[in-house]
C-alpha cells in the first residue's frame, strides 16, 4: 500500500522523487545575521539522506527591521545570504533530494524584543566577532521577558492597528503605504536570492497566522486603501509579489502555504475571521495567479492548537480541508493532516486528499521517517508532546536551538557512537524512557543490555501519562523504543525487583540506574492515616478505580489536570485544588488550553489561592492564600497530585558494590520526556 508514496511527481518544472516533503519548521539553528551553521546544515542534510522528497526551509525572513522572528532563523534578506542557501541545497541535492525556501513575514505575531534590533545585533556580532552573541544571551534570559512582560518594547506590524496574537503579546501599529510597497519588493528580492543560490523553489508563509494571511482576514485588515476591505484589495499584496517572482524567477517553482479556515469557531468565536469559504476562494484565487501548489493548513496563533496540535487531537482530524482544495483547484495540494504512520499517508493518497504528505514534527522525531517506510522499519513517532516548540521557543533566550522528545539527536546530528561494546554487559534497571532509550543506544553501541523491570510491562510513569483520556500517543514511545530494543537484541525481564542479589547475578560491566520517581504525600492534619492517603499514580495505574463518586484532585499540574479528566471519564465529579494563583503554572500553554475545555464541560470546579490543610474521608479543608479564610469542601475522595521525589533507594544499596554505577531520568531529578531521553544519551555517548 505504501508503494504510491515512492512515486515521483512534480511541482511545477521540479521533478520530486516521491510524495514525501518535510515541511517548514523553526528550530533555532542559525548565525545571528541569518546564515546557516554547520548544526542546521547537519539537520537538513540528516533528513535529505533519511529518503525525503523535498525539503521546506524553517521560516526564513525577507526583512531585517521588523520580519525577523527569532534571534537564529534563516535570512534570505540579504545578497550575503546567497552562499549559505547555496551551501544548504548541494548538501541536500547529494542525497537526490530537492529543497524550496520558505520566505516569511512574522506581522503582528513577532515578539517586540526583535523589532529593530536584529540589524543592530548583527552589526555588533561582526564588530565584536562573536562576543555580541554571549553577553546577549547571558542577558535575554531575564531582561527578554521582563521587556515584554512591561509591554515597553517595539511594536510589530501588521495590515492595520490591532489586537495583539494571543501568545506573541505587545503592541501592534499599522503598516504605512510605503512599508508595504518595500516589503513587496523584499519578497520579491528574497525570492531572486534563492532561486541564484541553487534550491529548487520557493514557498510563501500564508498561513499560521503571519503577514500574508494577516492581509487576508478581516480581523487584522481594517484598511480603506487598495489593501483592505474587498476580496480582491485583501489579496493585493500576494497577488503583487507572486507577479514580480515571476517577473524576476521565470518558471521557478512557487508553492503557497495556506490557512483556509481561521477557525475562530472552535475557540467560541463564531463568525469572526474566515473560514473554509473564502479559505477556497483564496486557494483558487492563487492558482489563478499561477502559484505551482497550495500547501493546505489552517489557524493561527489565536488558535494555536488548530495547526499545531497537542496530543489529544485525531490523526487526519483535518484532513477534510485538503480535500476540499483538491476539489476546486487543479494544481498539485499539499498538507500536514496530523500524519503519524505511512499507511495513513499512502491512504491519504490513495483516497484522493492531497497529492504530497508534509511532515513537520514526524521529521524531527525520526529523520529517516521516509526510508524507514519504504523498508517496513519501525518509525520513532512523533508523540505530540509539543516539547518540540517550547524547547524552541525557551531556549531562543539563551542561544539554543529546540529539541525532540523521542529523538535525542536533534541538533546532534553529527554525533558519533562508537560501536565498542565488545558484548560486555550492562544492567539497566528500569524500563522508563531513561532506561529504554539508554537500552537502545547501548544495544546499537554493541554492548550486551538487559532491563529489569518491577512491573509486569515496561514504560515506567508513561503508563499513568497514556491512561487519561486522549493521550494514547504518549504509549507509542513504548511501543517504538521496545521494537527498536527488540530489534538490537535487548534483554526484558519484568516482575523483578532489581535487588543487589540479582544485579550481581549478571556480573555486570556496568549498572544504570533508571528507577523513576514516587508520588509525593505530605502529612495533613484530619482523620486520616499517611498510608492511605491516595496519589495520582493510585488512580491512573487502575489500582483504585472509583465510580460516580465527588473527588478532590490536589494539585493543578498537568498530572493534576490529566487525573481529574481520568476521574471524570469514569463518572466522577471533580474538584481541582490549587495554591498558586493560575492553573497548571509553568505548563506550555498549549496543554492548558487543551485540556481546560473538557474540563470544564465536564463540570469540574477548579480553585486557585487555597492551600490543602486537612484532608477527612468526607471533606477537605483548604485556606486561601491570600484572605487567609478557611473553605470546607465535601468530597468522598481525595487524590493528591502534588509533584514526585526520585526514587534512588537503589542507589544507596549499590554505592560500593558496582565498579560503574550511573543514574539517569527521574531518579536524578523529575523531568519530563525530553529530559530523561537527553540524559540517556550523553550518558551513553560518555561510556568508554
Amino acid at each position: 500500500m505504501n508503494d504510491i508514496l515512492f512515486t515521483p511527481k512534480n511541482i511545477g518544472t521540479c521533478e520530486i522523487k516521491n510524495r514525501i516533503i518535510m515541511a517548514p519548521m523553526l528550530m533555532g539553528f542559525a548565525n545571528l545575521d541569518g546564515t546557516p551553521t554547520n548544526k542546521l546544515l547537519d539537520y537538513y542534510e540528516e533528513r535529505a539522506k533519511g529518503g525525503t522528497g523535498l525539503i521546506i526551509t524553517e521560516i526564513t525572513r525577507v526583512n531585517d527591521k521588523h520580519g525577523s522572528a527569532a534571534f537564529a532563523q534563516l535570512s534570505a534578506s540579504s545578497d550575503e545570504n546567497i552562499e549559505g542557501l547555496s551551501k544548504l541545497a548541494e548538501r541536500i541535492h547529494k542525497h537526490n533530494s530537492k529543497v524550496f525556501v520558505q520566505l516569511h513575514h512574522p506581522g503582528r505575531q513577532n515578539i517586540g524584543l526583535l523589532v529593530g534590533t536584529v540589524p543592530l545585533s548583527i552589526k555588533a556580532e561582526n564588530l565584536t566577532k562573536g562576543l555580541y552573541s554571549k553577553i546577549l544571551f547571558k542577558l535575554t534570559p531575564s531582561l527578554g521577558p521582563m521587556l515584554i512582560k512591561k509591554n515597553i518594547t517595539p511594536s510589530s506590524v501588521a495590515p492595520s492597528k490591532c489586537e495583539p496574537a494571543y501568545f506573541s503579546g505587545g503592541k501592534v501599529r499599522e503598516l504605512t503605504h510605503d512599508e508595504i510597497l518595500e516589503l513587496e519588493q523584499n519578497f520579491i528580492d528574497a525570492a531572486v536570492r534563492v532561486k541564484k543560490s541553487g534550491c529548487d523553489g520557493i514557498e510563501l508563509h500564508a498561513s499560521h497566522g503571519y503577514l500574508f494571511q494577516q492581509f487576508f482576514s478581516p480581523v487584522t485588515n481594517k484598511r480603506t486603501d487598495e489593501y483592505g476591505g474587498s476580496f480582491e484589495n485583501r489579496m493585493r499584496f500576494i497577488k503583487n509579489i507572486i507577479t514580480g517572482i515571476r517577473e524576476k524567477c521565470g518558471d521557478f517553482p512557487l508553492v503557497v502555504r495556506l490557512t483556509v479556515d481561521e477557525f475562530y469557531d472552535k475557540i467560541g468565536q463564531k463568525g469572526k475571521g474566515y473560514n473554509l469559504e473564502e479559505g477556497l476562494k483564496i486557494a483558487k484565487a492563487l492558482e489563478d495567479l499561477g502559484v505551482d501548489a497550495i500547501d493546505v493548513s489552517s489557524a493561527g496563533y489565536d488558535t494555536f492548537n488548530y495547526w499545531l496540535e497537542p496530543v489529544s487531537f485525531e490523526c487526519g482530524w483535518r484532513k477534510y480541508l485538503a480535500k476540499a482544495v483538491k476539489d476546486v483547484v487543479s494544481i498539485p495540494v499539499i498538507a500536514a493532516n496530523l500524519i503519524r504512520s505511512s499507511e495513513q499517508a499512502a491512504a491519504q493518497i490513495e483516497e484522493g486528499t492531497q497529492d504530497f504528505i508534509s511532515l513537520g514534527r514526524p521529521h524531527i522525531a525520526d529523520p529517516h521517517w521516509a526510508n524507514k517506510a519504504q523498508n517496513g522499519d519501525t518509525i520513532n513517532r512523533c508523540i505530540c508532546c509539543l516539547n518540540c516548540i517550547e524547547s524552541m521557543q525557551n531556549n531562543a533566550y539563551i542561544g539554543y536551538h529546540g529539541e525532540c522528545a523521542v529523538n535525542p539527536y536533534v541538533g546532534k546530528e553529527n554525533t558519533n557512537m562508537r560501536i565498542n561494546g565488545r558484548r560486555r554487559k550492562i544492567v539497566i534497571a528500569g524500563s522508563g524512557p531513561a532506561g529504554l532509550v539508554a537500552a537502545y543506544l547501548l544495544a546499537k553501541r554493541d554492548f550486551d543490555v538487559t532491563i529489569i523491570e518491577k512491573s509486569t510491562k515496561i514504560g515506567g510513569q508513561l503508563n499513568l501519562t497514556s491512561a487519561s483520556p486522549s493521550k494514547e500517543k504518549i504509549g507509542w514511545f513504548i511501543e517504538d523504543y521496545k521494537n527498536l530494543c527488540d530489534e538490537n537484541g535487548v534483554e526484558f525481564r519484568l516482575n523483578t525487583i532489581a535487588t543487589p542479589e540479582i544485579i550481581e547475578e549478571y556480573n555486570p560491566w556496568a549498572v544504570i540506574l533508571a528507577t523513576g520517581i514516587k508520588p509525593i504525600k505530605p502529612i495533613f492534619d484530619g482523620k486520616y492515616e499517611y498510608k492511605d492517603l491516595l496519589t495520582f499514580e493510585d488512580i491512573l495505574s487502575g489500582k483504585i478505580t472509583p465510580e460516580n463518586k465527588k473527588v478532590a484532585v490536589i494539585g493543578s499540574g498537568m498530572t493534576g489536570l490529566e487525573t481529574a479528566e481520568y476521574l471524570n471519564d469514569h463518572g466522577c465529579k471533580t474538584i481541582v485544588i490549587e495554591m498558586a494563583s493560575s492553573v497548571a503554572p509553568g505548563t506550555w500553554m498549549q496543554h492548558v488550553d487543551d485540556i481546560i475545555p473538557r474540563l470544564k464541560n465536564a463540570g469540574t470546579e477548579i480553585y486557585t489561592n487555597e492551600k490543602l490543610i486537612s484532608v477527612f474521608p468526607d471533606k477537605i479543608i483548604t485556606k486561601n492564600t491570600i484572605t487567609g479564610e478557611n473553605t470546607e469542601h465535601h468530597v468522598d475522595m481525595t487524590v493528591l497530585a502534588l509533584g514526585t521525589t526520585p526514587d534512588n533507594s537503589l542507589k544507596d544499596e549499590l554505592n560500593g558494590k558496582v565498579k560503574r554505577l550511573f543514574s539517569i531520568g527521574d531518579c536524578t531529578k523529575p523531568g519530563r520526556i525530553a529530559d530523561a531521553t537527553k540524559a540517556a544519551f550523553e550518558l551513553v555517548k560518555s561510556i568508554i
